[in-house]
């Protein structure tokens, strides 16, 4: 009876209904049987179609799992796929949240400094994690935090994350470079500097909570020229001294030729802030990515002063090279589904066990409740399609890990 009970998992979720729709699949909202929670879960399509893809999902999964902290969005379980060498489809079991930040930020005129105050020490709590594991996330924005009503904020989306490794030529850590532009800092719009630093996270984060504070994108540039102008707009033009330690001679020139601009004082920019907050908005948002605070640094900033508390901002171990070996050398698809296939047998304690002492059978078809799934989800995305359901209204600002795969 044992066997079919921890293969038939997928009777434990009932699920309830859809929540989100990208390009890499869809999201529903489900319960957990077993443990009465509600759980988001994301089916991922065809994730084998593009290697670059897989590599993604994979690269996500795996740094959800290594990375386990209050701030930073879990993966309860991923479904065993019916077999081990056909699977095209995953289904991952997120906790589920509420809301992300854009849509809060929308939503919502009548947040208050202390919203705001505990908004961006969750962000720097997180991030300081994040970092303390050499993990670069890289696409911090708005849509990337997941919201809960009790003002629990969660970062998400690692498909873009990077682990830095003391001997990974940083050239190569950029070669696919695409995350939003409005968040991104000055030294990725012109490839700036030949090492970059845990310090473009920062700046994201400072875009983000200057958002908050105003309800509107601080730099929602139209391109890469026009994301340097709007930048140098608030902070006026960059120091001689930080122009020439900028890598790229196209941004080089460009800045030097600026007429030169005087810095916006914060305080005109965000009249009614605490002026705590904008002291350090301004320190994140420096333009020279060696005068931001560290993670760690900002969370000590006075800002925090009635709410930091070093035993609730634990630092991470950093991530061990052997996990990320795949990152390293050419893969092909049979090479990453054994790799995704490995990442799932972790929800899996006594398969992963069988599998590491080579006693597992391999060609077997497990009775997974798989298929039982794919029913479902097909029946609610063709219902979801016609708009036949439409979500209760206490549900509409639903948004989940969105992963673009």
């Amino acid at each position: 009876m044992d066997f079919f009970t921890e293969y038939g998992e997928g009777n434990r979720y009932k699920i309830e209904e859809v929540i989100g729709k990208g390009s890499y699949g869809v999201v529903c909202s489900a319960l957990d049987t077993h443990t009465g929670e509600k759980v988001a879960i994301k089916k991922i399509n065809d994730i084998f179609e593009h290697v670059s893809d897989a590599t993604r999902i994979l690269r996500e999964i795996k740094l959800l799992r290594l990375l386990r902290h209050p701030d930073i969005v879990e993966i309860k379980h991923i479904l065993l796929p019916p077999s081990r060498r056909e699977f095209k489809d995953i289904y991952v079991v997120f906790e589920l949240m509420e809301s992300d930040l854009h849509q809060v930020i929308k939503a919502n005129d009548d947040l208050t400094p202390e919203h705001y105050q505990f908004f961006l020490y969750q962000l720097l709590r997180g991030l300081k994690y994040i970092h303390t594991a050499n993990v670069f996330h890289r696409d911090l924005k708005p849509k990337n935090i997941l919201a809960n009503a009790d003002c629990k904020l969660k970062i998400c989306d690692f498909g873009l994350a990077r682990v830095a490794f003391s001997d990974t030529p940083t050239a190569i850590f950029w070669t696919d470079y695409v995350a939003t532009r409005w968040y991104r800092a000055p030294e990725l719009c012109g490839s700036f500097f030949s090492k970059y630093t845990p310090a473009i996270d920062i700046w994201s984060i400072g875009c983000i909570f200057a958002e908050l504070l105003t309800g509107k994108p601080l730099f929602p540039g139209k391109n890469v020229v026009h994301q340097l102008d709007i930048i140098t707009d608030l902070l006026g033009t960059p120091s001689p001294e930080a122009i020439s330690r900028i890598r790229n001679e196209k941004a080089k020139r460009y800045l030097s030729s600026m007429r030169r601009k005087k810095p916006i004082p914060f305080t005109h920019k965000f009249p009614n802030a605490d002026p705590l907050a904008l002291r350090l908005l301004e320190r994140m948002l420096a333009f020279d990515p060696k005068d931001r605070p560290s993670a760690e640094e900002a969370l000590a900033d006075p800002y925090f002063k009635n709410i930091a508390n070093v035993d609730r901002e634990p630092a991470a171990q950093p991530v061990m090279k052997l996990e990320f070996e795949f990152e390293r050398r050419r893969i092909t698809k049979e090479d990453i589904r054994e790799l995704i296939y490995r990442e799932i047998l972790e929800y899996h304690p006594n398969m992963l066990r069988e599998f590491l002492e080579g006693t597992e059978s391999t060609g077997f078809m497990y009775p997974s409740a798989v298929d039982h799934f794919k029913k479902q989800f097909a029946y609610l995305e063709e219902h979801y399609a016609k708009g036949s359901t439409a979500a209760p209204p206490e549900r509409q600002h639903n948004s989940l890990p969105s992963t673009h795969a």
